[in-house]
């Protein structure tokens, strides 16, 4: 192994896939230090009310790791950060009646924002994060003698466990110095490593949000956002009662309980706090095929041509669809037509647009 003399911070969670990830590089040659985040949990003290991202568990797992990698370890307490830039984020939405992404946030405020600074302060060249995700490096101008680079991001090359749609706020000058080592490896062949590098990772994995202890979150916005009961409507008429409009989401079928369904959520009125139900399984308001994204961002750092065809998830597990992108009202406000309508689509989630396998950027969705 040679020693290459560049420095990376590597965000390590416990887990397999940021313990591989160091590995990865310190076998590279890069000198390694590993961070672990501290977020923000409702208590310090109740082991179920810990953030499954940074629990004590998970810290000494990322500890052990680092051990074994023979690299420094720090851990960095972000909580304060967190708890105004995603928690608050996340309660005002659900509060206005949007369903919001928080994992996208926390890359856009956290991980490629906040540590990326630390990072740099530290003296790093790069920040590397367990992403599944690959990044590109292309010349800008081949015939100039100073090397200007741009940067591409693609979805991984395991489909299964591609987050490309989680990073879509990222530009230019976050790309410049970060690192994705597991973008061309799938999960099984990263287990492998890791047995074969005889790494402790933490093996369990969670799909739910870290700040939350329980499986719904609907427990969470209980205890901090102040509910008012009201009805719930179906065709024009008062079938029952809601407990308040932030603990439902455009087509949830479940937590309606009424007798007669089941029901399908298509709309809120927020002014009247009215929830708008249907019975019928696919009701065309159920389904739409336009859309309007706002605070959109582009990978390149340029809006490219519109009216532009690509296409697009709504959704992180949702497939990609056909659609075509153009500028209405100003240049922060998009109009997305997709080519067939889609169910579901929901004010607060995030839009993603893709040519091909590249990540060209994306937005979020409006009312």
């Amino acid at each position: 192994m040679q020693k290459n003399h560049q420095k990376v911070v590597v965000a390590m969670s416990g887990g397999v896939d940021s313990s591989v990830a160091a590995a990865m590089l310190k076998n590279q040659g890069y000198d390694i230090v590993g961070v672990f985040m501290l977020f923000w949990a409702e208590s310090s003290i109740a082991s179920e009310r810990e953030n499954k991202c940074c629990s004590i568990e998970a810290q000494e797992d990322a500890r052990k790791v680092a051990k074994k990698l023979g690299i420094p370890f720090y851990v960095l307490d972000f909580a304060n950060v967190f708890r105004r830039q995603i928690v608050n984020y996340f309660l005002k939405q659900y509060a206005s009646g949007r369903t919001p992404n928080p994992c996208i946030e926390c890359n856009r405020w956290i991980k490629f924002d906040l540590l990326l600074k630390k990072a740099l302060g530290m003296g790093a060249d790069y920040i590397a994060t367990g992403h599944y995700v690959r990044l590109r490096r292309e010349i800008r101008n081949p015939k100039s003698e100073i090397r200007n680079y741009k940067y591409k991001l693609f979805r991984a090359r395991d489909s299964q466990k591609d987050q490309s749609y989680f990073l879509y706020t990222l530009g230019q000058k976050q790309l410049k110095y970060a690192l994705f080592p597991l973008g061309d490896y799938t999960k099984p062949e990263v287990r492998k490593l890791a047995d074969k590098w005889g790494l402790p990772y933490r093996k369990r994995e969670s799909q739910e949000i870290c700040f939350i202890p329980e499986k719904n979150h609907n427990e969470f916005l209980k205890r901090y956002l102040k509910l008012e009961s009201g009805k719930i409507v179906c065709g024009g008429k008062i079938i029952g009662e809601h407990k308040g409009l932030p603990l439902y989401t455009i087509g949830q079928r479940k937590e309606i309980k009424l007798s007669g369904g089941p029901y399908w959520v298509i709309g809120f009125d927020f002014k009247k706090n009215l929830l708008k139900v249907t019975d019928v399984p696919n009701d065309p308001l159920l389904y739409r095929e336009n859309l309007e994204a706002q605070k959109v961002n582009w990978i390149s750092g340029k809006e490219p041509k519109l009216p532009l065809k690509t296409k697009v998830k709504i959704r992180y597990r949702h497939p990609a669809v056909a659609a075509v992108i153009k500028q209405i009202k100003s240049k922060k406000v998009y109009q997305v037509k997709l080519n067939q309508p889609q169910r579901a689509v929901t004010p607060g989630q995030s839009v993603v647009f893709y040519k091909n396998d590249e990540l060209l950027g994306g937005g979020i969705i409006a009312e």
